[in-house]
């Protein structure tokens, strides 16, 4: 568990930047623009790429890609988990007409768009989780290649 305090740690503070991100854009009025949340990925990014780099400052040469990736993958997981939990209840309690609003502008004919929509944000957040990761890693892992 020690191992995993710091992604937990970064996890949390990403989903609230995350949260308060999604906050200003629902102060005005553009959290219904799906293209918004693009910038998500940027954020996601950031606590990723940074739980890595004090990883891998935390660890000196005990640091390896297996742990390096464990790192990352628990930060976006945590602050995915976090930020789908915020936009369900966002969503369901706080501002009831949002999924109607959303509704109106991407889905005319589903009977099930909530449910949908929370999956669709988790597996988002997933994905772009996994895939930084594995990018970033490209960055910290260490090379077998001797130097010249």
């Amino acid at each position: 568990m020690k191992n995993l305090s710091l992604p937990i740690r970064f996890g949390i503070v990403t989903s609230a930047v995350l949260i308060a991100y999604f906050l200003i854009l629902a102060l005005m009025g553009k959290h219904t623009n799906v293209f918004y949340s693009l910038f998500n990925g940027v954020i996601t990014g950031l606590g990723i790429y940074e739980t890595i780099k004090y990883t891998k400052l935390r660890m000196g040469k005990e640091f390896d890609y297996g742990k390096g990736f464990m790192a990352g993958i628990t930060t976006g997981f945590v602050a995915t988990l976090l930020f789908t939990i915020f936009f369900a209840l966002y969503s369901t309690e706080l501002d009831s007409g949002f999924l109607d609003e959303l509704s109106q502008v991407w889905a005319k004919d589903y009977s099930n768009f909530q449910g949908i929509v929370f999956f669709t944000v988790a597996i988002m957040g997933f994905a772009t989780t996994l895939v930084l990761t594995l990018s970033f890693m490209q960055l910290f892992k260490t090379s077998n290649n001797p130097k010249k």
